[in-house]
């Protein structure tokens, strides 16, 4: 199974390395457009590689999307936290109480199978 593992991830290793090279023109990223840059005097751009924008846009996109899922499910830890204490409040005076043994009633068929061989 880590076999399978290691392979996919070198295949796709492979397919970054491949879409890097095919992309590797570059492009120029300004903050404002043209006009407003005029206005305001100062020119905000970079120029880099197309594959580093797209590659920082989708880890960019990665990041954020899990910072939102775990703000998300914040009030579901909680909630869960709070479960765990309450079990762990239950059992400690569990074993602190002694519990007197209950004999329950047992089944016919049960009490057939288990009486001893003598007794039938």
């Amino acid at each position: 199974m880590i076999y399978l593992r290691y392979a996919l991830l070198v295949i796709a290793l492979l397919f970054a390395v491949m879409v890097a090279l095919a992309n590797s023109g570059s492009v120029t990223l300004a903050l404002w457009p043209d006009t407003v840059a005029s206005f305001v005097g100062r020119e905000a751009q970079i120029t880099l590689p197309l594959f580093v924008v797209v590659g920082g846009a989708i880890g960019l996109g990665l990041v954020l999307g899990l910072i939102w899922e775990w703000l998300r499910e914040r009030a579901i830890r909680r909630e869960a936290a709070q479960s765990r204490r309450e079990l762990e409040a239950i059992r400690s005076a569990e074993r602190s109480t002694p519990v007197p043994a209950v004999r329950r009633p047992r089944d016919e068929i049960l009490e057939i199978v288990d009486e001893p061989k003598s007794a039938r």
